[in-house]
């Protein structure tokens, strides 16, 4: 009974992106060796976290301390329990008026809805994490938050953009089963907004093909590609280098949700389903972007 208990939790584990299965790591870019591993559940949540605070132009500092707030509330897991009420990603309280259970259960929502609440925080930005984080969940444990803040660092400068090829992610294809280019067409609409398609149009490509393919993309539409034009990034001072690593970041955090297998920018690519999951060098073709913050795209690719 005892093995069939242990067998059926480690099964349980690898379907779920827990730590008995694949997953996501960030390193540092400063090259003083820190990391973060986590699953792709996580990496999704932490993406859609740091693209709705991005889209709302508000400073990485504000990213990192919803990051560190979602990792002590819920493990960036959206959970549909807690304490009394509490729900989601960041355990809002529907009876506190954060808005509905279905409200707070979509992870978008609850990001929005967190920022809304640091920005009524005078100088958050300047205030200790721990401070600012409590400003506005508070918790019992207003010191916990900070065991998170080198994390939520790290997770932050990767997927803001500001922090270059520095996250990856294994993968493997989630249970359900996603619907190509359309998909990740919806996601990136619902994650950073309609503008990001549709100032020059996110285009379907032609059949997926090798980075070395066109990044305008010819030909009849196979439903596999999507390249999304790079503009500056939301907010003071973010380049479009910037922008285009957060987009890439995002993709790949998005590899298992959304079923993508190939994602090139600035010179770049991933491919999923490699033993080492590195971002490597590509022959250029595969994006248009210099990589320091010039004209380019970013080159998203489906099983399907």
């Amino acid at each position: 009974m005892v093995l069939s208990a242990v067998a059926g939790y480690v099964v349980v584990q690898y379907d779920t992106g827990g730590t008995g299965g694949p997953g996501c790591k960030v390193v540092s870019g400063k090259d003083d060796g820190a990391t973060y591993e986590f699953t792709p559940e996580q990496a999704v949540n932490a993406a859609t976290i740091t693209a709705v605070g991005t889209a709302r132009e508000l400073p990485e500092r504000a990213v990192t301390i919803a990051l560190a707030t979602a990792l002590q509330e819920s493990a960036l897991r959206n959970i549909d329990y807690g304490d009394r009420d509490s729900l989601g990603l960041f355990q809002q309280r529907p009876s506190q008026g954060w808005g509905t259970p279905e409200e707070i259960m979509d992870p978008a929502y609850a990001a929005g809805k967190f920022y809304e609440h640091l920005e009524e925080v005078p100088g958050y930005t300047r205030l200790p994490l721990t401070v600012a984080a409590q400003r506005v969940q508070r918790s019992g444990f207003p010191q916990a938050y900070a065991k998170h803040e080198p994390d939520a660092t790290l997770l932050a400068a990767a997927l803001t953009g500001r922090s270059a090829a520095t996250l990856t992610c294994e993968g493997r294809p989630a249970a359900t089963r996603a619907s190509g280019a359309d998909a990740v067409r919806s996601a990136l609409a619902r994650d950073f907004g309609r503008d990001t398609l549709e100032p020059a149009g996110a285009e379907v490509d032609g059949p997926a093909s090798p980075p070395a393919a066109d990044v305008a993309g010819t030909g009849a539409s196979d439903g596999r590609t999507v390249t999304v034009p790079v503009a500056p990034g939301a907010g003071a001072g973010r380049s479009a280098g910037a922008r285009g690593w957060q987009l890439a970041h995002w993709a790949v955090a998005n590899a298992s949700e959304l079923h993508i297998e190939h994602v090139a920018y600035a010179g770049r690519e991933w491919t999923a389903g490699n033993t080492d999951s590195q971002w490597r060098p590509s022959d250029g073709k595969g994006s248009a972007d210099t990589g320091d913050g010039g004209a380019g795209a970013v080159r998203i690719t489906t099983a399907q």
